[in-house]
């Protein structure tokens, strides 16, 4: 029989686990974007890797961990070696949110799969770890993914639709880009992005689950 003690010890180790992936799934695919569009840094960086320790950022993993969204160790990145500079930043910085929403999709599939075939009724402890599982795997990763796309920088968002305006704004908003750090830190601190981030990621919840006949 499970206690709570032991449902909160399960749930802080899945978490972990959840994070380390979703993070490592992340950074890879960013690096792997760029690799193919022409940037080779990622890879002699050895960010081509699944190995979560060449990814994490401590504060970035923690809230994550804690709060169910945050960031890891940005993946380097060589625009001078992309054949369209400002269109192929935009596709690297993209693969990173895009890979998480696609692992969510994945979640959420096994999941309505696993109740199709009953497995939840097989034993009451593996329903209750299975569960644990994919809430984490779930939400965690869509939580990443909507997160990242925020535009401060250095945020995968800001990379994504600054350089979509026009090239004199853009320039000034990037001389900037230090302050980014200190608007997020401060945002995170009053607590202004998690009803956004709750209600984007509730959308992007119920669009998998409609995506894979409801769960």
């Amino acid at each position: 029989m499970f206690r709570l003690g032991q449902i909160n010890i399960i749930n802080l180790l899945v978490r972990a686990v959840v994070v380390l992936l979703a993070i490592s799934v992340h950074e890879m695919a960013h690096g792997f974007a760029a690799y193919a569009l022409g940037d080779k840094t990622a890879k002699a960086m050895g960010r081509l890797s699944l190995n979560p320790f060449r990814h994490l950022d401590v504060m970035g993993s923690l809230c994550l961990l804690l709060f169910g969204f945050g960031w890891a160790k940005p993946v380097v990145v060589n625009p001078r070696f992309f054949k369209k500079p400002k269109r192929d930043m935009i596709l690297t910085s993209l693969a990173g949110p895009l890979s998480n929403f696609l692992m969510a999709f994945l979640g959420v599939a096994i999941y309505k799969l696993l109740i199709i075939t009953n497995v939840f009724y097989v034993n009451l402890m593996l329903t209750k770890i299975l569960i644990i599982f994919f809430e984490n795997f779930i939400f965690l990763n869509i939580g990443l993914g909507v997160f990242n796309l925020i535009p401060i920088p250095p945020l995968d968002g800001s990379k994504i639709l600054l350089p979509l305006l026009p090239y004199r704004l853009y320039n000034d908003i990037m001389r900037y880009e230090h302050l980014g750090w200190i608007v997020l830190m401060v945002a995170l601190a009053l607590d202004v992005l998690s009803p956004v981030i709750g209600t984007v990621g509730n959308w992007i919840f119920q669009i998998l689950s409609f995506l894979v006949g409801g769960v």
